[in-house]
């Protein structure tokens, strides 16, 4: 899993994403934490996967890219809205998959890499 080097994170918890982010690439605990990714399938935009879904060993996590953070679901929900529409103003699209990995792409030439360990 790779993190977006900007990622969004919600008004709760803006000023703990750090922390958050290196306790869900620890695996340890984050009960009612929301990590939004980009899809898993393609014709959809974003992905809501609660934290303890990525401590499972089974759980696909090597081609997410996660662009967001957020506490309880229907925050998680609004927070994925608001990024939707922040790409659409910026783009004019809805091509949510290809800003973002452009994004990501151009982070990583730049030698910023968020990836995580597991």
């Amino acid at each position: 899993m790779d993190w977006y080097e900007e990622f969004y994170a919600g008004e709760g918890i803006a000023g703990k994403k750090d922390k958050i982010k290196r306790k869900i690439l620890r695996q340890e605990g984050q009960i009612g934490i929301y990590v939004i990714t980009l899809s898993s399938n393609p014709e959809n935009l974003l992905d809501i996967i609660p934290s303890w879904e990525l401590m499972q060993k089974y759980y696909p996590k090597s081609d997410l890219l996660a662009v967001g953070l957020e506490k309880g679901y229907e925050n998680a929900m609004e927070l994925a809205g608001m990024i939707v529409m922040d790409v659409y103003q910026e783009t004019g699209t809805f091509q949510i998959r290809d800003y973002f990995l452009k994004k990501h792409r151009e982070n990583q030439e730049k030698g910023h890499k968020w990836k995580s360990c597991f």
